[in-house]
């Protein structure tokens, strides 16, 4: 029986690797009642998403989860610190003294390096398979997340959709805009919340909101996408700062925690995200959204985008021709006044569409209760053939 489970995760991008880390961290806990330890190399990009994490502790419980500073590599472990289950997040290269001790102890741990999100089509034969260690007799397992039965599933609490039915039904989102500054006022507003990388055209698309027919309450952290931002208001913007151009009301805020932010895409009706954590957050959402995904050389994350395009919206060329807009994949400099307008026109099919893809992703089961079930086929024979 399983008993404990270590995940290492190195911060690459910002929030999204250390998101993901918390929330299966969290859910292992929580719901599956294991012993975790979490090692994560950048204690400060944790705290803005967990504020109770202290950044001078290299060892600390918060919410029941062991925090462990990943310092450097040429750590040493005791026993106690191998793990009935060992996650590898997305081949961060686990501390070198810490596989042959898997390796030693008895039974071995099933090692799983769990990769990124994608909705390529190779994923499917990829899933669950095995990779020998070329040195030592242990083998590691790939383990995908994914949109259908035939991977990982998405990361999600199995709370999450009553307690968002809950929150929508009580009209608890009026409350909550209100306590991030919201006027009574500002509540009739089409809402949209902004989260991307830098190189988005944040700009152009707040002068679509400002010049929109709507009236637009746009809510973006601080420090997101920063350059754009100061240059469309003329003015850096600070947590509670609000401006007022058009038809667009922008707030600014600070970062909250995880458990906000879902509150936050509840609350609006359009939702820009990016990378992978916020990405899945706003589908759970069940509100339309537009996804930055995180850049790679080549541009190869565009065939991902192209690929999650393909399964998500084929029946809105609309909202495919403002992703790919929003991600520089266009063949064409995109109108996004004009897009705007036609997105507004559009909005109740594609709100209907977000409520059946969400259905959709629930009945493929949770990532984590999913791992779990393989790793119990795999608890003592973990071992190199």
């Amino acid at each position: 029986m399983m008993k404990t489970l270590t995940i290492f995760c190195r911060v690459v991008d910002n929030y999204g690797d250390i998101g993901i880390c918390w929330r299966i961290a969290r859910q292992f806990a929580h719901e599956h009642d294991l012993q975790v330890q979490l090692w994560v190399d950048d204690l400060i990009s944790f705290r803005r998403i967990c504020p109770e994490v202290n950044t001078e502790a290299a060892d600390q419980m918060v919410q029941n989860v062991r925090i462990r500073h990943w310092a450097h590599q040429a750590l040493e472990f005791a026993d106690e610190d191998i793990s009935d289950v060992v996650i590898e997040f997305f081949a961060c290269d686990i501390p070198p003294a810490y596989i042959p001790m898997m390796v030693q102890r008895q039974p071995q741990p099933v090692w799983i390096n769990l990769e990124g999100l994608t909705a390529e089509d190779w994923v499917e034969g990829c899933h669950t398979l095995p990779s020998p260690h070329p040195q030592f007799p242990i083998t590691k397992y790939f383990f995908f997340p994914g949109f259908n039965q035939r991977t990982g599933g998405l990361i999600y609490e199995p709370a999450l959709k009553p307690a968002r039915e809950r929150f929508l039904l009580d009209q608890s989102d009026r409350d909550f805009l209100r306590s991030l500054g919201a006027g009574d006022d500002e509540l009739a507003m089409f809402r949209v919340s902004l989260f991307c990388y830098p190189h988005a055209p944040v700009s152009e698309m707040l002068q679509a909101f400002a010049g929109g027919e709507r009236e637009v309450l746009c809510f973006v952290p601080e420090g997101v996408a920063s350059d754009a931002v100061t240059a469309f208001c003329g003015q850096a913007l600070q947590a509670g700062d609000c401006i007022r151009q058009g038809a667009l009301t922008l707030r600014c805020l600070p970062f909250i925690p995880q458990t906000d932010y879902d509150k936050l895409l509840w609350s609006c009706d359009l939702n820009l995200v990016r990378g992978e954590d916020s990405f899945v957050r706003a589908q759970l959402a069940g509100k339309p959204f537009l996804w930055h995904i995180y850049p790679q050389d080549n541009n190869l994350h565009h065939k991902k985008l192209k690929a999650f395009l393909q399964i998500y919206c084929p029946q809105h060329p609309l909202l495919r021709d403002m992703m790919l807009g929003w991600n520089h994949a266009s063949v064409q400099v995109p109108d996004w006044s004009v897009l705007w307008s036609q997105l507004l026109q559009t909005f109740p099919a594609i709100q209907a569409s977000a409520e059946d893809w969400l259905q959709q992703i629930h009945d493929s089961g949770d990532m984590c209760s999913q791992l779990l079930l393989f790793c119990s086929s795999k608890t003592g024979n973990s071992g190199q053939k």
